[in-house]
Parts: C-alpha cells; structure tokens; sequence
C-alpha cells in the first residue's frame, strides 16, 4: 500500500504524521489510528498499511510532536526486555506531559485534517489505538461523538479515562485486553460503566497475552491474538463505515 508522511497543523505546531491508503485512487473511509508510547516506527506503518489494503485511509499521528519529529527516542529494531526499562523511562516524561487539554486539541486538530483529505469519504471515522493510545482515543472517541462513529483499543488503559468520558461514548466500541493488565473485577467495573451508559461494545480478554501483544517488534507479541486483533477490527470498521 502506497504511504507517505504529513504535517497536520496543530494549536501548538506541526504534528508529523504516517499516512497509508488503498492504490487507486477514489475516496475512503478514514481512520485515526494512535501509536504506543514507543510512537511511529517501521511495526506502525506496517499496521496502518495493513489496515489500509482493506479498504482504508490510514493516518497515524506523532502524538508527542511537541517535543520534536518521530523518532523521539533511539529505538532498537527489536524492543527485548533488557531495553525496555530504558526506552519506557525515555518516553514516560513525554506521556506525563500529555495532558487531557492537549489531548483533545490534538484529536480536533487530527479530526479535521483527516475529513479534509481528498481521498477520504465523506462522513464520520473511526479512531484504533494501542497500549497509552487507547487512553487518548478513547478521550477522543468521547469528546467527538458526531465524527468517530468506531473505536478499538488494544492492551490499553482505557479504565483511566473515567465513567464520565465513557458515559459519552456515540461510537460503537471494541476494547481487546492483555490478560495480564485487567483482572476480573477490573473487566467487570469497565463493562458495568459501558452497559450503564448504553454503549454498543465488545470487551474482552485475550488469552494468554501480555500488554503489547500487537507489537511484532517486542517480546511481548503473540501471532494468535493479532489474528483474533483483525478479526475483531475488521468488522467494527465494516459494519460503521461502510464503503462507498
């Protein structure tokens, strides 16, 4: 699939974004998909031209831009465990001064570019996400109720946006969970607060898997629950933004 990068003009500056999008031409349904903390990288444009080969127009934004260009860190080509610690303390700082107020201004920002794009259909979009992007597309998803009409976050903290933000959740919703980064009761309270705000959802926990399962380039990827990962988001995407 074809990719390019993008500026999206922002209230705090340029974001740098990856786009990815079907060979063809003609206009497609958008989707804003939300990196890790470990932001855009070679395993991120590979998913979002993945994504892109169903039918999709693809936009994956930097979403720490304002401390700088993707890549912010030095990233290896295989994140093992014995350098994990000192990437995560690298991007923590950026991810703690990414706060609710900055979140929502980048995701109008982000929004509007990717409606505005010529090969994009008219109509709502879907946002996906991954580990801390499922928190900030969830914030989005509830805070854009006309324009996201799907949301799916993987291994994601989404519990941390709060009943308030998931009382307003419009769009459809399908949560994929590390078995590792919910227990039971967890689930439970997070499902609770979906059923009370009368939210269309799936949620559910991925056998055997650890946070970051999608991530082909760590240890903490399993094969299995990607598949089970397309499975679940293929159909969401189909079912609320159908094709011209």
């Amino acid at each position: 699939m074809p990719g390019k990068t993008l500026q999206i003009p922002t209230a705090d500056g340029q974001a740098d974004a990856f786009a990815a999008f079907p060979d063809g031409g003609g206009r497609h349904p958008g989707v804003l998909m939300y990196a890790d903390g470990f932001g855009i990288r070679p395993v991120l444009r590979e998913m979002a031209r993945e994504l892109a080969g169903h039918g999709y127009y693809v936009v994956v934004p930097n979403l720490f831009h304002r401390h700088g260009p993707a890549p912010l860190i030095e990233l290896p080509e295989y994140i093992g465990e014995e350098v994990r610690p000192s990437l995560v303390a690298q991007v923590m700082p950026m991810i703690q001064a990414h706060t609710t107020e900055r979140v929502l201004s980048d995701a109008d920002a982000y929004l509007t570019f990717l409606s505005a794009q010529p090969e994009v259909a008219a109509g709502p979009v879907a946002v996906t996400d991954y580990c801390i992007g499922g928190l900030l597309a969830t914030r989005t998803a509830a805070a854009q109720p006309g324009r996201v009409a799907a949301l799916a976050a993987f291994h994601a903290p989404v519990g941390a946006a709060g009943p308030d933000s998931l009382s307003r959740l419009t769009a459809e919703v399908h949560f994929g969970h590390a078995e590792g980064d919910v227990t039971p009761k967890s689930l439970g309270e997070l499902n609770a607060s979906l059923e009370a705000a009368g939210v269309r959802y799936t949620s559910e926990i991925y056998p055997g898997t650890v946070h970051g399962f999608t991530m082909a380039d760590t240890d903490a990827f399993d094969p299995t629950a990607l598949g089970l990962h397309w499975d679940r988001l293929l159909p969401l995407l189909a079912r609320t933004l159908p094709k011209s």
